[in-house]
């Protein structure tokens, strides 16, 4: 009953943003600067977006704290955001296709090759815009001036915060308070220590040792002794802080930022430039009337973005007009963590931060496990007949850094979630976060970072291949290849154990068992909203309440993975590629290094494999020479081809790089 009601809730509030006229829009859209690119007639440029959100339209209520931040005379919610755009100078001859990419961490390089390049060639108009309201302004930076939300009274909201600190400078006597690697998200409302808590430990499971308030300050103690100049924006420790520990910062903030304004925002500019005429000042949309479809891009934390933007109902505008038609999530398995009371928007998967607690399933999945409602990530969308066509790619990477798992097969990690039409999922076996560089070099060079040696297998090729197939589908109805991707049914997907697995053993290369990052369910206080990872957190650092199961593809005799696309180079392996790596040092010593893979490669012949014990066979027992090599790449490049995995100069760059390596020469 209550799956019931909450659809039909959707429901009326998307018949009701049907009939309300839009407010929430961009006001001015200023461009500050035009530049001519290269000899293609495109034009590059660049300014900034000032808009407004109306905090009494339904659509906006999803907002955390927005109904505290400040009003203008109108009484709509101000913001300002950095945009970029890449467009025929001549737009009579853009294709109508409109490309955004959301920036990650505020970077994103529109001129930088791959797809870009493609989508000019095609005569697409290329955009990006901040959305991130934690970042400083900066050159190459987009940003966005997120409001500060305040009491009515006009006093500060105050909440608990939690920063970490480890491998630091051995004897170091002052540490920046970084959330999410940012520092000024949460500023201490006091700077008395005594009514915060400083804590510290040998390890995540080890002891927790409180630090007398008397021994550390909020302060810098660089140039003055301690206890230092007074910061909120450092901690000073006497004595110094010690790399064998890792120490816990608990304190009350204040003055929190409506983060989640960014989304608004993103949903305003892309729904003016695909349909608005002009802005209040009378000055014309830069692309006006040449827009038909638009296309969404994000990686990482800006494909997290994506996830929840579509999830929180930002994909249609005030008037419920649709704004991306497609949607390309890439490396990206979370909600972005932006839209509760004092958010870290730049912040990862680290423990303790909120990213896999809600809804992270694009079909309806009852977490039973959580004790969490019924939901998908496309409820709001439907209700509203507003859901774009999704091509959602990751690697193997976000299974064991990320915490893939429960996107697949939920909290229980017991089924196959299916997936919806509209959606397609590619999974790229054995590759780092990202994809590795390529090539085809069998003598790895080491890192200083991590125990094995970095992982080269690339995700890129079949991601550009797949990235123009979402656009297609948009503009053409072209269907994409099938999806492909581990499933439990198969077999596919294993409890992360080497003997589940099947991992070869093989000397001097440490078991994947434990090397993961763990799916938790954290107590953040009855204030948070968990399904849409909004509200109120209210207890820090927060309870474990619960370690939930997960799974991890299986591999074949030489530790790779057995299903999705497969790069050329896994398929024509020259060694183990992993999405996991250890740290070589520091207090994370033997733990999984976030976000990198591994590559452990072949012994080149049979007596040096059977020296060094290596259950794999050598290079030479699988090849035999340099020609048989570069045939299997051949043939190997041909399959993803005719498959519409791979494009064909890619396939013809690769098979040339296999000709000139070293590969049994």
């Amino acid at each position: 009953m209550k799956l019931r009601l909450s659809k039909v809730t959707l429901a009326v509030g998307a018949m009701l943003a049907l009939v309300i006229p839009g407010q929430a829009r961009i006001t001015r859209l200023v461009v500050e600067r035009t530049e001519t690119l290269g000899r293609d007639g495109y034009e590059k440029l660049t300014g900034h977006a000032y808009g407004e959100i109306d905090p009494k339209v339904p659509l906006n209520a999803i907002i955390t704290d927005l109904e505290f931040a400040p009003r203008n005379a109108r009484g709509m919610v101000e913001y300002v955001a950095t945009i970029t755009i890449l467009k025929p100078a001549d737009m009579t001859n853009a294709s109508g296709v409109l490309l955004y990419f959301v920036p990650n961490r505020g970077r994103v390089n529109l001129t930088d090759g791959g797809f870009f390049t493609d989508a000019r060639k095609r005569r697409h108009v290329l955009v990006a815009s901040g959305w991130q309201g934690d970042l400083e302004p900066a050159n190459g930076i987009e940003t966005m001036s997120a409001p500060v939300a305040r009491n009515p009274d006009g006093s500060s909201i105050t909440g608990p915060v939690l920063s970490r600190f480890s491998d630091m400078r051995d004897g170091a006597m002052t540490l920046p308070i970084l959330r999410g690697g940012v520092a000024g998200t949460a500023d201490p409302a006091s700077l008395d220590t005594s009514q915060a808590t400083l804590t510290r430990r040998t390890s995540e499971d080890g002891k927790i040792v409180p630090l007398r308030s008397s021994d550390w300050a909020f302060a810098d103690c660089s140039d003055v002794p301690f206890p230092g100049k007074p910061d909120p924006r450092k901690i000073c420790l006497k004595g110094g802080f010690n790399p064998a520990y890792l120490y816990e910062l608990v304190y009350s903030a204040k003055d929190p930022k409506v983060y989640g304004v960014g989304f608004a925002a993103t949903r305003d500019l892309n729904a003016y430039l695909r349909y608005g005429t002009q802005d209040d000042t009378g000055t014309a949309n830069p692309v006006r009337g040449r827009i038909t479809w638009t296309v969404s891009q994000g990686n990482s934390q800006s494909g997290n973005f994506l996830r929840s933007f579509i999830h929180l109902g930002f994909n249609q505008d005030e008037t419920g007009r649709t704004v991306f038609d497609g949607s390309n999530p890439n490396i990206a398995v979370r909600l972005q963590g932006m839209n509760y009371r004092f958010a870290a928007p730049s912040g990862a998967a680290a423990m303790y931060e909120a990213g896999s607690d809600g809804v992270v399933w694009w079909e309806d999945y009852p977490d039973e496990a959580r004790h969490h409602p019924t939901a998908g990530l496309l409820d709001r969308c439907r209700a509203t007949g507003t859901c774009p066509k999704i091509v959602e790619t990751f690697g193997s990477s976000e299974f064991y850094n990320l915490r893939a798992s429960p996107d697949l097969v939920g909290t229980r990690a017991d089924r196959d979630i299916p997936l919806p039409s509209n959606v397609r999922r590619y999974y790229f076996p054995g590759v780092s976060h990202g994809g590795g560089p390529g090539g085809f070099d069998p003598d790895p060079k080491q890192q200083a970072c991590c125990e094995l040696a970095p992982n080269p297998n690339p995700s890129s090729y079949t991601l550009r291949a797949l990235q123009m197939a979402l656009v297609d589908w948009v503009v053409k109805g072209e269907l994409p290849p099938p999806s492909q991707y581990p499933r439990l049914d198969r077999g596919e997907l294993v409890a992360p154990t080497q003997a589940a697995m099947g991992f070869p053993v093989i000397p001097g290369v440490p078991l994947p068992d434990g090397i993961l990052t763990r799916l938790y369910q954290y107590d953040f206080g009855p204030h948070f909203h968990y399904n849409d990872l909004s509200g109120v957190i209210t207890i820090q650092p927060p309870p474990i309440l619960q370690i939930l199961p997960t799974v991890v593809p299986r591999v074949d005799a030489d530790g790779n993975e057995v299903a999705g696309v497969a790069s050329v180079l896994h398929q024509v392996p020259l060694g183990t590629y992993t999405g996991w790596n250890t740290n070589a040092n520091g207090f994370y010593k033997g733990h999984i290094r976030t976000n990198t893979g591994a590559f452990i490669p072949f012994a080149k012949t049979k007596s040096e494999r059977l020296a060094s014990g290596d259950p794999r066979l050598s290079l030479e027992e699988r090849y035999g020479t340099h020609e048989k090599y570069v045939a299997q790449v051949r043939a190997a490049t041909e399959r993803l081809v005719r498959g519409r995995y791979l494009l064909q100069d890619d396939a013809d760059l690769l098979f040339t790089q296999a000709e000139a390596s070293q590969v049994l020469k």
